[in-house]
């Protein structure tokens, strides 16, 4: 899939992932320069640096994220609390602030103990869309104050959720298609 899908289409037709660059990296999460960011998921992609963070109440919760219909990859798929990619010159834990804010509306105010607790690298290919390459760190939360401003336009569905109890039994939530990069952290999580 091409950044201009519709061949001689105007720019105005071009997927907004085209207009942005992700940060391209080693397997060792080392910089290698800028990559745009719909030719880092597309063809044989380009590894690049992410983050899925994952958001706990009081209780043990996590705050799972159904992606929204308009998503180019896993779109309805349900995830960690919010995933992204820092933009250059910007650390995870500024980005994760950030997605929070525009995605669920939670500012920092509402937690402190943002935090990175893992890496790793995947790589999984999506239908016949694209792809992720990634050296994914997850960060962890717990929020003093679980209110909640969805944007529809990032987030379908939430859904609070006993993290143990889905770890043990991940087969009970498999009709929720969990994103591939959240089922890794999980996983690594308890290991």
């Amino acid at each position: 899939m091409s950044a201009n899908e519709g061949g001689d289409a105007g720019a105005s037709e071009r997927h907004p992932n085209a207009e942005q660059a992700v940060i391209a990296v080693d397997g060792d999460d080392q910089e290698q320069g800028t990559v745009n960011r719909l030719d880092a998921h597309t063809g044989d992609g380009v590894r690049h640096r992410a983050f899925t963070a994952l958001v706990f109440d009081g209780e043990g919760r996590v705050l799972l994220a159904q992606r929204a219909p308009g998503k180019r990859l896993w779109d309805t798929h349900w995830d960690g609390t919010v995933a992204s990619h820092p933009r250059p010159g910007q650390t995870q834990k500024e980005a994760t602030r950030q997605r929070l804010v525009d995605e669920l509306g939670v500012t920092p105010d509402q937690y402190d103990d943002l935090r990175v607790t893992d890496k790793f690298e995947y790589k999984r290919y999506y239908e016949n869309a694209g792809l992720e390459w990634e050296v994914c760190s997850v960060l962890q939360c717990t929020l003093d104050d679980v209110a909640l401003d969805p944007d529809e336009t990032e987030v379908a569905g939430r859904l609070w959720v006993d993290y143990d109890h889905l770890h043990e039994h991940p087969e009970w939530y498999r009709q929720l298609r969990l994103c591939p990069w959240f089922e890794i952290a999980m996983r690594r999580d308890f290991d």
